[in-house]
């Protein structure tokens, strides 16, 4: 089974609704969760926040945090769960910021570094991922897609979201 699968599974089991925005992973994890047939039970609505105009203007990522500590931080992550759970009224939320690469990178903050979120039920998890800075673009997003899919399942099965 697949890691978009066995989300799905828990979801539907659990009767809750899933919204995404991603940054890095660009749509990759929204489609991925949006193969599985019947997946319009529990995924309701998905953006790609791309830009640092869009965190702040879809999911009121703060100019502050932004300008601060940048889109690729854990305090960015954490903003966008909240955000986009505020927008979009789903019972858990998935995000995605980092950096895939090969351009792009700062010395504190390489190629390769991504930050990821869920929130449920007014908790917020975040999990910072660093992958290898020679890993090609697209595995580095389908790497960064499965490691937030992971966190989700994870905090599900723990039931530390439930």
């Amino acid at each position: 089974m697949s890691l978009e699968e066995e989300l799905g599974q828990i979801l539907k089991d659990k009767k809750l609704t899933i919204a995404t925005a991603e940054s890095c992973t660009g749509g990759l994890v929204s489609s991925r969760l949006t193969d599985v047939s019947g997946s319009s039970d529990y995924v309701k609505l998905n953006f790609v926040t791309y830009a640092n105009e869009a965190k702040n203007s879809v999911l009121g990522v703060s100019w502050d945090i932004l300008n601060k500590y940048g889109a690729v931080s854990e305090q960015c992550a954490q903003a966008m769960a909240e955000g986009l759970q505020k927008v979009t009224g789903c019972d858990i939320v998935l995000c995605t910021t980092g950096i895939a690469g090969p351009t792009g990178a700062t010395a504190d903050k390489p190629v390769g570094l991504m930050f990821t979120s869920v929130k449920y039920n007014g908790i917020v998890t975040v999990k910072e991922i660093r992958l290898p800075k020679t890993t090609p673009r697209i595995e580095m997003k389908q790497r960064f897609a499965d490691e937030a899919l992971k966190l989700a399942i994870l905090l599900l099965r723990e039931n530390r979201i439930s």
